[in-house]
C-alpha cells in the first residue's frame, strides 16, 4: 500500500509545518496558556487565511475537498508543535456536516469555518465507562425539531464555539444533532483545565436542536470513527515532535565525557519510540485510506480502532520514554517537551483508553458489535 502523501497533501504539510512552526513558539504557548480560554485565535486566524481549514472541506462547501487525508495532514503538524487551536473537533464535526447535513446546515456552519470567523464545538463525551456510539443524552421529536436532555462531558475548547455537535440516543438509533451554544436550556459548567484546551462539561435541559441527517442514519458512526483517526493523527505528531526534542537533548548533554545519545540504554530507548510511532504512521495512514471506502463501514471501524489503540498505547509509551530520557527537565515547566507528555497523556484518555479500544475492537472482530 502507498502511502505516500502526493502533491496537494505535501503542499498541506509543508505550509502548516511553516505556519505552526512560526506561530507555535514556547514563548507564544506559554502567553496562550494563561489566557481565558487558552486557545490561540491569532494562529486560528492563521490557518484561515492559509486556506488549510478550507482545504478540508468539500469542493462543493467552498473548500479544496481534500477531507479526511487533508485533516490529518493537518494535525500531524498542530500535534508536533503541540499547538493550541481546536482543529480535530472542529473539523471533523464540519465534515460529519458536510456529509450528512441539509443544504442550510451546511452553509450556516461550514463558510464561517473555511473563513476562520466561526466553528463549531464537538460534544461526544459523558461520564462513567460511556461509548461513545452509545450516548446516554437523550433526543426527544418536538414537531420537526428535536429536545435533548442529558451531561456530555469535557468538551474540548467551546469557547468562541457558536454552535456545539451533539450525540445523543432516540427511539430510532444513536443521532447527531445541532445546538446553540447560548440556547436558555444550555449550561456551561466548569471543567478541570486540560494540557490543550479549556474544557467545560455540557448540560442539557429541554435544549431545542437540529437533527443532522436522522437519527440511526450511521452519522453518529462515521463522526466518531472520524474522531478515533483525528486523535491518533494528532498523537502521530506529538511523539514525532517530542521524539525531537529528545534526539536533540541527547546529543548535546553529556555524561562521563560522552553524549548521552551514544549509551546503549539510551539507544534502546529511543528505538522504541522509534518503533512506536512508525507503528502509529502506518496504522494511521491505513485508517485514512479505508476511510475513504463508502461501502465497507465494517474495514473503516476496524482500521479507525487500531489506529487509535496504536495512538493511545504507543503514544503513551513514546511520551512517557522521552520525558524519562530528559531526566529533570523533562517536567520543568520552562522547557517545552512537558506540553508533549501533557498532550499525549490527555490524547490517550480521549473517548476511552487503550482497553476500551481492545474491548470495541474484540466485539467488531467477533461480531457483537453492528456498525451503522
Amino acid at each position: 500500500m502507498d502511502f505516500s502523501l502526493g502533491e496537494e497533501l505535501e503542499a498541506v504539510r509543508d505550509l502548516a509545518r511553516e505556519i505552526f512552526t512560526d506561530r507555535a513558539t514556547p514563548e507564544r504557548l506559554r502567553e496562550v496558556e494563561t489566557s481565558p480560554s487558552s486557545v490561540d485565535e491569532h494562529l486560528w486566524d492563521d490557518l484561515a487565511s492559509a486556506g488549510l481549514l478550507a482545504a478540508v472541506l468539500p469542493e462543493q462547501d467552498g473548500g479544496a475537498g481534500l477531507g479526511t487525508a487533508g485533516l490529518c495532514v493537518l494535525l500531524q503538524e498542530q500535534g508536533r508543535r503541540v499547538a493550541p487551536v481546536p482543529l480535530w473537533p472542529a473539523l471533523t464535526g464540519a465534515l460529519a456536516v458536510a456529509a450528512y447535513g441539509s443544504a442550510a446546515q451546511r452553509a450556516s456552519l461550514l463558510p464561517p469555518l473555511a473563513d476562520g470567523t466561526g466553528r463549531p464545538a464537538l460534544a461526544l463525551e459523558e461520564f462513567g465507562p460511556a461509548d461513545p456510539l452509545l450516548p446516554g443524552t437523550e433526543a426527544v421529536a418536538d414537531g420537526p425539531h428535536w429536545r435533548l436532555d442529558g451531561l456530555k462531558a469535557v468538551v474540548p475548547s467551546p469557547a468562541g464555539a457558536r454552535h456545539v455537535l451533539v450525540t445523543a440516543t432516540t427511539d430510532l438509533g444513536p443521532g447527531l444533532f445541532l445546538v446553540a451554544s447560548d440556547d436558555p436550556g444550555v449550561t456551561w459548567r466548569d471543567a478541570e483545565t486540560t494540557s490543550h484546551d479549556m474544557s467545560a462539561h455540557l448540560a442539557l435541559d429541554g435544549v431545542r436542536a437540529e437533527a443532522v441527517g436522522a437519527p440511526g442514519d450511521g452519522a453518529v458512526a462515521h463522526l466518531v470513527r472520524s474522531a478515533f483517526v483525528a486523535l491518533a493523527a494528532v498523537q502521530t505528531g506529538v511523539a514525532e515532535g517530542a521524539l525531537g526534542y529528545a534526539t536533540g537533548h541527547l546529543a548535546q548533554r553529556e555524561q562521563f565525557g560522552r553524549p548521552l545519545a551514544t549509551f546503549q540504554a539510551v539507544r534502546h530507548q529511543l528505538a522504541d519510540c522509534y518503533i512506536d510511532i512508525e507503528a502509529m504512521r502506518v496504522t494511521l495512514w491505513h485508517a485514512v485510506d479505508a476511510l475513504a471506502d463508502p461501502f465497507d463501514a465494517r474495514a473503516a471501524d476496524r482500521a479507525a480502532l487500531v489506529a487509535k489503540w496504536w495512538a493511545t498505547e504507543g503514544g503513551l509509551n513514546t511520551v512517557h520514554r522521552i520525558q524519562h530520557v530528559h531526566g529533570g527537565i523533562g517536567v520543568d515547566t520552562d522547557y517545552p517537551v512537558h506540553r508533549h507528555f501533557l498532550w499525549g497523556k490527555q490524547i490517550s484518555t480521549t473517548l476511552g483508553g487503550a482497553g476500551a479500544d481492545l474491548e470495541r475492537l474484540g466485539a467488531l472482530v467477533t461480531g457483537e458489535v453492528v456498525t451503522a
